[in-house]
């Protein structure tokens, strides 16, 4: 056997996916003198969560971006001198592929592309593993004995795996005509923790969770072969280390099980009987009924499947049952045929800012990457809208929700790629969007907290003050209205407005808290932004949404605090007043707004509401100001906002208490015996 091959800076792209980040976990984990670069857009089956078991270690680096990026990959492979490329970053999903089949062709071909041509200018890769799938063979004759050899002609039958065999081909053609050491896999179809659950095991197990059915296309006697993911990601270390350049591996099984068998054995493992859990739906245009490899050749290098069907589904169900909501509302993904938007996916960084409209430094946005979409079926084609908004902050909370709002009325949008400091960019997203209007939900928070921006003032400055005022001022050269949401944690209680008195700070009022440097950024660019009369500024505080498992919420932190504060303030209901914002913009609006319900409330108000609506057994700790002030390094806004000017022009709008048990306690209300 020859030498084995020993990498020293790998680059994998699509590491925060499910087999990449299992990949990525035992290669860290195993090899600590290899340097491993993680290249990931974050879409939306995509979490950094799923790298966790890596994140101390000092050899792995997390590189937010598209594979489709020539200036980005080759900027890669340059500076990180990398040897090694471990090629997973694609678009998986067959319903997907049958709704949008472009974005298939753009992620799974072109982004291919892309870097094998960063290979062949770099000319340093040693080794390039392209990771393909079963389905580029096409199925499988149902009475076949022997499973397709890595020789097979390549038959495949939907836009997925037709996009795959395109890469294929691609790397191959690469491989000979330029050389570059390329290896190709084609795996059967793998099962575990962290996948994404438009996938069959993951979905049925959630449905089977929530009691709910599970639907199965078509009669369910499809069938199909499943590995289990610690299995496949030794065989990816083994390929790594004594697969053969110019070869092809397929990574297999031969224990095959049906689909309904599998759906079946769920419904044991709960518990549920199969004959009403269980209901067939409409198939897919077109669905294989088997797919079966040869997996010899890889056993020749000494890999061999280790977990049992068995003891594969029952670790997978557990890990379920303990991380339900891994991937937040999943909603979407568990209908029949979903129809996933080409979306960023949930994004959770290591260390450092909350930096929303960063390439580099991705947000914690559990509300908005969980979001998923289905496209309707059978629906009439909707009136064209007048509207086009293009938005900054698509991993942060309120950018993704609004993406959300758009879906919902039908408006079109797109994110913002480029960084708000960096003018020539901005122009690019405008030039090419051709926006009617711009809405910039981006900004340093800090992570976890506004205590970072404290050590890291010229970060926050060039997000909070020169990059909104960059997006200012090229929104007025090309005559763009632009939404800016902006914070009133600029505002503390004084003798002109007490605690408790009604009196709330206006509009026109001058900021006089400065005891954070975050509010003084926010503080300084509202005043700048005064100069603009296309800016609609809205003043949020303390935003609280029906998303409980969301960390940017306000409901969220205080019931994990050992203790809180017990001080009314206005506060930002979401659900209701980001729909407002889009009529805002409808109507025009300009100017500073105080963008919260009217009135305020305590942290214990909101605590016996959570008391009363979803824990009745929830208890806590209050503690005073000056006692919250030795565990904190920046002190905390604490203000009452007069929204009578925003009550004036939405008369619909509820007070906070009243806002808070429509939007937030009522959807999440649970019952108890």
């Amino acid at each position: 056997m020859a030498t084995a091959y020993k990498p020293k800076n790998i680059l994998i792209t699509g590491a925060a996916g499910f087999i990449a980040s299992h990949v990525c976990n035992r290669l860290i984990r195993n090899y600590p003198e290899y340097n491993i670069v993680v290249l990931d857009k974050l879409d939306y089956c995509s979490n950094l969560k799923n790298l966790l078991p890596s994140r101390s270690s000092l050899n792995i680096k997390f590189i937010k971006g598209d594979i489709g990026s020539a200036d980005l990959v080759n900027f890669i492979l340059l500076t990180e001198s990398i040897d090694t490329i471990m090629h997973f970053a694609a678009q998986t999903h067959v319903d997907n592929s049958f709704g949008n089949s472009f974005e298939f062709t753009k992620n799974n071909i072109y982004g291919t592309h892309v870097l094998l041509e960063a290979c062949k200018v770099t000319g340093q890769i040693k080794r390039f593993i392209h990771v393909s799938t079963d389905e580029v063979y096409g199925e499988t004759e149902e009475d076949a004995v022997v499973g397709n050899h890595e020789a097979s002609q390549l038959l495949p039958t939907n836009p997925y795996s037709a996009t795959k065999a395109g890469a294929e081909m691609l790397v191959m053609a690469y491989g000979r005509s330029y050389g570059l050491p390329v290896i190709t896999t084609r795996g059967n179809n793998v099962y575990g923790p962290n996948q994404f659950p438009e996938k069959l095991i993951p979905k049925f197990i959630l449905l089977a969770m929530k009691g709910k059915p599970l639907p199965i296309h078509g009669d369910g006697s499809n069938v199909r072969s499943y590995l289990y993911c610690e299995d496949v990601a030794e065989a990816f270390e083994v390929i790594l280390h004594r697969g053969e350049v110019g070869h092809v591996y397929n990574i297999g099984t031969k224990k095959e099980r049906r689909v309904i068998d599998v759906a079946k054995e769920i419904c044991e493992l709960f518990s549920l009987n199969p004959d009403t859990e269980i209901k067939f739906v409409e198939n897919r245009p077109f669905n294989d009924q088997r797919y079966f490899l040869d997996d010899q050749k890889l056993k020749n290098l000494g890999w061999f499947e280790r977990t049992t069907w068995e003891e594969g589904l029952k670790k997978t169900m557990e890990w379920y049952v303990k991380n339900p909501d891994w991937w937040g509302d999943v909603s979407g993904a568990l209908i029949p045929h979903p129809r996933m938007l080409m979306m960023p996916g949930i994004e959770r960084q290591f260390d450092g800012p909350d930096i929303s409209n960063s390439d580099s430094a991705p947000a914690d946005n559990s509300s908005q990457s969980q979001m998923v979409v289905p496209s309707p079926r059978n629906k009439p084609p909707a009136q064209k809208s007048s509207l086009k908004f293009l938005i900054y902050g698509r991993t942060g909370w309120i950018g993704g929700l609004l993406g959300k709002i758009c879906e919902k009325q039908g408006i079109p949008y797109e994110y913002g790629r480029g960084r708000l400091e960096e003018r020539a960019q901005l122009l690019a997203d405008i030039q090419s969007v051709k926006p009617t209007h711009v809405f910039n939900a981006a900004g340093v928070t800090g992570r976890p907290n506004v205590d970072w921006c404290e050590t890291h003032k010229p970060e926050t400055i060039r997000t909070n003050v020169v990059g909104t005022l960059t997006l200012a001022d090229i929104c007025r050269e090309h005559g763009l209205l632009m939404m800016n949401y902006a914070t009133g944690c600029i505002f503390e209680y004084d003798e002109a407005h007490p605690i408790r008195s009604g009196i709330g700070f206006k509009e026109e009022d001058k900021p006089n808290f400065t005891g954070s440097f975050y509010s003084k950024t926010k503080a300084m660019v509202e005043e700048l932004l005064k100069v603009y009369d296309n800016v609609c500024t809205l003043r949020v505080r303390m935003p609280i949404s029906s998303d409980l498992s969301s960390p940017r919420n306000f409901i969220t932190k205080i019931v994990r605090y050992d203790k809180v504060v017990d001080i009314p303030n206005s506060m930002t209901i979401l659900d209701e007043l980001l729909p407002i914002s889009v009529e805002m913009v409808k109507r025009n609006c300009r100017g500073i707004w105080n963008f919260t319900n009217p009135g305020v409330v305590s942290h214990n108000e909101i605590l016996e509401l959570y008391k009363k609506y979803i824990d009745p057994s929830f208890k806590w700790v209050n503690f005073t100001l000056e006692e919250q002030a030795k565990v904190i390094v920046a002190p905390r806004s604490n203000n009452e906002m007069d929204a009578s000017k925003l009550k004036k022009e939405f008369p619909e709008l509820l007070p906070i208490k009243d806002s808070l048990i429509k939007y937030v306690f009522e959807p999440n209300k649970k019952s108890f015996a």
